[in-house]
């Protein structure tokens, strides 16, 4: 029901949280996953947001699917308590900025994608983003990164597995008693004429005018994926770190130019 492991041609198991953060994820039935109709997700009961999201994209059988009339609401498996709600987004210019693309989770029968647009709308898919952001995000590199791939290269049988998340920085803003992430990040994996390949991106936003009319510009960078384990607190497995297509890079982020294209972006 949840991510599939094995969607591609090579294994993909989702990622280890680092080891001073176990204890900080909830655990269900034993459980540190917590399965949704084509994607998982590990929460964190600190700070209420997913540390990890994992999903797959099947592009052969996508259904094109109206998000008007569904409401975000927490997953009733959890307390409610360890789940950020509506009470942070409320007379701000703050969205509910879906973690897994709801467009990538909605194929397979047409039941499992009313299933899977209705799951992706749970708040522990969700996270604070600045309007003018998430609306820009939605039409901009960022929300376009899993098309671009698709558009860029040939991706055998049409699958990919997604790996996505906010990170959860210890100096990120508190607002209203939540500490609002700044920064998200993105694994995008596909099989390529029958080799592995890996691409990490990362995505800033400014949180310091959430109340302000004015915001400022977000940026998209192409990371390698050791550099993102580090700044996630998350490892992921070998055959991932193997296939990253990232090119050399300046060590500090700052130093770099940001993604204004997917033409710049290095898919194998």
């Amino acid at each position: 029901m949840g991510y599939e492991p094995d969607f591609l041609d090579v294994a993909l198991p989702v990622p280890e949280v680092d080891a001073d953060l176990v204890g900080d994820v909830y655990r269900l039935d034993g459980s540190s996953t917590l399965d949704y109709t084509h994607f998982s997700l590990a929460l964190s009961t600190s700070r209420r947001f997913a540390r990890w999201v994992a999903w797959n994209i099947d592009g052969t059988a996508m259904h094109r699917l109206p998000r008007t009339g569904i409401a975000f609401t927490k997953d009733p498996r959890l307390p409610p308590e360890i789940q950020v709600g509506d009470e942070v987004y409320a007379g701000n210019r703050l969205d509910r900025g879906h973690l897994a693309r709801r467009a990538d989770l909605l194929w397979g029968s047409l039941s499992e994608a009313k299933r899977a647009n209705r799951d992706s709308f749970r708040f522990t898919n969700i996270t604070p983003q600045v309007d003018d952001f998430n609306q820009s995000v939605r039409q901009g590199l960022w929300g376009r990164l899993e098309d671009a791939l698709y558009a860029d290269v040939e991706v055998d049988r049409l699958r990919v597995s997604v790996f996505g998340g906010p990170v959860l920085g210890a100096d990120d803003r508190p607002y209203r008693g939540v500490a609002l992430p700044r920064e998200f990040w993105k694994v995008i994996a596909s099989v390529q004429s029958g080799a592995l390949r890996a691409s990490a991106f990362v995505l800033t936003q400014d949180l310091n005018r959430v109340e302000s009319l004015e915001f400022a510009e977000f940026r998209v960078y192409q990371v390698p994926i050791a550099e993102l384990e580090a700044r996630a607190g998350l490892r992921f497995a070998p055959v991932l770190t193997t296939a990253d297509t990232a090119p050399p890079l300046a060590q500090d982020l700052a130093a770099r130019e940001p993604l204004t294209s997917t033409d710049q972006i290095s898919w194998s």
